[in-house]
């Protein structure tokens, strides 16, 4: 355990920051298994749960959760996903 006071806080800091960055990253895998679960079940809902889902991951890469980069590769496997289900028409 570190005795710098400096140092005692940035732990404290960093133990939030890690819970919070944790509960983020479930809800960007959540929402993404939400998206192709109400796409591969063609529910009519199924654009608003990829808009959800899209924006979650906007919203955790605008806040440094995870890398812009990262964002874009989770969006286009997940676009790539969708598409390729056969549609419900």
């Amino acid at each position: 355990m570190a005795n710098i006071r400096s140092q005692i806080k940035r732990n404290r800091q960093n133990e939030r920051r890690r819970v919070r960055n944790k509960a983020v990253r479930s809800e960007i895998r959540t929402r993404t298994k939400s998206a192709l679960a109400t796409a591969e079940a063609g529910v009519e809902d199924g654009v608003e749960a990829l808009r959800l889902a899209v924006k979650r991951i906007d919203k955790a890469a605008a806040k440094g959760v995870i890398h812009k980069n990262q964002a874009a590769n989770r969006k286009s496997r997940l676009m790539r996903r969708i598409a390729a289900l056969p549609s419900q028409d």
